[in-house]
């Protein structure tokens, strides 16, 4: 169970690590336009974001 936690989290930082090193200037940005909305459409985005999740986790098992 732990060694697939693991490979989770290690995927989603290498996922997450490849914009701001592909293209710096696009994610600089992408956060500079993420501080600028309120905390309900962030809360929507990320609900939406673990829901999608979820569901790809449910076909994929």
């Amino acid at each position: 169970m732990w060694e697939t936690f693991l490979n989770a989290v290690a995927l989603m930082l290498i996922l997450e690590g490849m914009l701001p090193f592909l293209s710096p200037q696009t994610w600089r940005e992408a956060f500079r336009k993420l501080t600028e909305i309120n905390d309900n459409q962030i809360r929507f985005v990320g609900l939406t974001s673990m829901l999608v999740g979820l569901m790809v986790l449910l076909i994929v098992s």
